[in-house]
């Protein structure tokens, strides 16, 4: 798990020092080593966290001619496969590290070498086989684990990185927000979509390739797609066993400690189940909170004790994390989610022992495991029925905000503005109620719910449940979950595998029939019959319990004082002062729970503060 920046283009000095400034603030992404390159209009600076070939692996890495060069953030799993297959070819090799196969697959594949790896990867080759006229090709993963911006240059070149803040550094992009970035903060917590939060930085999509020269210009094309026909359910239940275990396996090689997180829940005890017998120690880390709504400590022992793990645990204060001021730095696009605290102390507590851990993130999208899901199976059966207009009239009737009532109102909607209004934190019409003049401006015209419409309908078949999936998995999954997974492990310089989000096992089990994935309003029904006689019956039996905080109250305690001067100090062209004030009051006095809203707020404060935002662009 590394980072890595370039600069490539026209009138484009990538020059040694300029490159290193901007590699200096991904150190904490690659603390071990730091490479750079720079020749015939175009330049690399890699920083490197070893994890295997630990002698040999640095980066950029070459072919045979030194006219191809590439880095790579990530694992590559089938590295030896696709070594062992380039040797036959004639190809030869300098190292032991998985991220040289890429240069040779270039040399064999082209742009579409990606095709045949599989693992987490955001990958840069640069071709310069063209005297003065070097082409660059960029690729992110299948599912958006790791991470990858670029901006145009000024002269028409290209500049990219792993994290916005370096690019900001080498003085490519503003230091302002997007209107449109902004709005969809309020509304979900996080920002997505082909748009970075920065204006003038780009965000490479999952599954996404880019292509440069100054010869041929610039392309962005979607190279890799979720299944768009819902697939047939297994004929047994073995099937998904031993890909688990396949899975797993594979995200074991390392040359340095390996361990996994351990929550109370399926996914983690999931994965470390998967891990006995091929781990040696099998090492579970996991953390509580004096907060008992919010520890699951108790089920995360006795799945270690299940599965023979050597248990690793702390009770944290996320509060004092907080105080610090870290995860401003490390998240440099706002992120409201409040799993972010706990994610870092985590990775924080975790990186004490091992260099590498098992994550059992991506298991509620690909197994159904969200409680929305089932919502979204009983609107689809009322819609069905034809119970859409008067069960919409009679819920917008209803003052409740209770997710029961508002499964009236949805039926009557398309569902896709249901599912949206069902993952949002904030309605939009409501987020523009708190906009200043210049924000409002700024955002004249955006609808965080188009691209929601958008990608509910790609999927040709006529499953709500898998409609919804789908959305997550091309939002939800990769802008937030994957997005803190990545920057609170980072920050601490750990890389961080996600098992259940290896492609072969999410392309055959996302699209399963409904049936196979949920009963009643329950999820993650096939997971839980193959877990049986592997994990505690309290662990299976378990309702879903997000990794979360409990917002709403530090807010009205602890951290009241700190949100009132992070409101007051918002600027006014971006909020309404009042109508912020507004917000806290009727917070604060219990009337309604806004702690999610104005929690964003405070985090948008934070990130404008620590990055020196100063603008807001439409």
């Amino acid at each position: 798990m590394c980072g890595f920046v370039g600069v490539a283009g026209p009138g484009v000095d990538p020059s040694a020092d300029a490159l290193r400034l901007m590699g200096s603030t991904l150190s904490h992404r690659g603390p071990d080593d730091e490479q750079v390159s720079a020749r015939d209009g175009a330049g690399l600076c890699f920083r490197r966290l070893s994890i295997i070939d630990l002698e040999g692996g640095a980066q950029p890495l070459w072919n045979e001619a030194r006219d191809i060069a590439c880095v790579l953030n990530g694992e590559l799993y089938n590295f030896k496969e696709l070594r062992a297959e380039l040797l036959d070819r004639g190809h030869q090799f300098r190292t032991g590290s998985d991220a040289e196969v890429i240069v040779h697959l270039y040399e064999e594949h082209g742009a579409r070498f990606a095709e045949r790896l599989i693992g987490m990867f955001a990958i840069a080759v640069v071709d310069y086989r063209r005297p003065g006229d070097p082409k660059v090709c960029l690729v992110r993963d299948r599912l958006g684990i790791k991470p990858l911006y670029w901006a145009s240059t000024s002269e028409g070149g290209l500049s990219f990185a792993s994290e916005p803040k370096a690019l900001l550094a080498g003085g490519y992009g503003a230091r302002s927000i997007r209107g449109s970035a902004l709005l969809d903060y309020l509304s979900l917590g996080w920002c997505g979509g082909p748009k970075a939060a920065w204006d003038g930085i780009e965000r490479l999509e999952a599954g996404h390739r880019l292509s440069w020269s100054r010869s041929e210009g610039l392309e962005v094309s979607r190279w890799w797609d979720l299944p768009l026909e819902p697939l047939e359910a297994p004929e047994s239940d073995s099937e998904l066993l031993s890909l688990m275990d396949e899975v797993v396996r594979d995200r074991l090689v390392a040359d340095v400690p390996l361990g996994a997180f351990l929550s109370g829940g399926l996914d983690s005890g999931a994965i470390v189940s998967s891990m006995m017998g091929e781990a040696d120690p099998l090492i579970a880390l996991s953390v509580g909170f004096d907060e008992a709504s919010h520890d699951e400590l108790e089920l995360a022992r006795k799945t270690a004790q299940a599965v023979g793990a050597e248990h690793f645990e702390e009770v944290m204060d996320p509060l004092a994390c907080l105080e610090a001021e870290d995860l401003a730095w490390h998240y440099d696009e706002p992120l409201a989610d409040p799993s972010t605290v706990p994610t870092y102390l985590v990775s924080r507590m975790a990186r004490e022992r091992v260099t590498v851990a098992l994550s059992g993130d991506g298991g509620d999208e690909v197994f159904a495991g969200y409680r929305r899901y089932g919502f979204v199976r009983l609107e689809q059966r009322l819609r069905s029925v034809g119970a859409g207009g008067v069960a919409r009239a009679f819920g917008r009737a209803l003052p409740s905000r209770t997710r029961g009532l508002s499964t009236l109102q949805n039926i009557g909607d398309h569902p896709a503005d249901a599912f949206f209004r069902s993952v949002s934190q904030a309605d939009p019409s409501f987020a523009l109620e708190l906009l200043g003049t210049d924000a409002r401006a700024a955002v004249e015209g955006h609808d965080p719910a188009q691209v929601y419409r958008e990608l509910w309908d790609r999927p040709r078949c006529g499953d709500d449940l898998y409609r919804a999936q789908y959305v997550d998995m091309k939002t939800w999954l990769p802008e937030d979950i994957l997005m803190k997974t990545d920057r609170a492990s980072m920050a601490v310089s750990l890389e961080v595998r996600v098992p259940l989000l290896d492609h072969r096992l999410v392309e055959r089990f996302a699209p399963a029939p409904a049936a196979h994935k949920m009963r009643g309003m329950r999820g993650k029904r096939a997971l839980r019959r193959v877990m049986h006689g592997r994990l505690p019956e309290e662990v299976l039996a378990g309702k879903k319990r997000g990794f979360d905080t409990p917002v709403s109250a530090w807010l009205r305690g602890p951290l009241r004082g700190e949100l009132e001067s992070g409101l007051r100090s918002l600027p006014s062209g971006w909020f309404r002062p009042e109508a912020l004030a507004a917000l806290n009051v009727e917070h604060q006095s219990g009337a309604r729970d806004h702690g999610r809203l104005l929690w964003s707020l405070l985090v948008l404060e934070r990130w404008r503060r620590r990055h020196e935002v100063v603008g807001l662009a439409g």
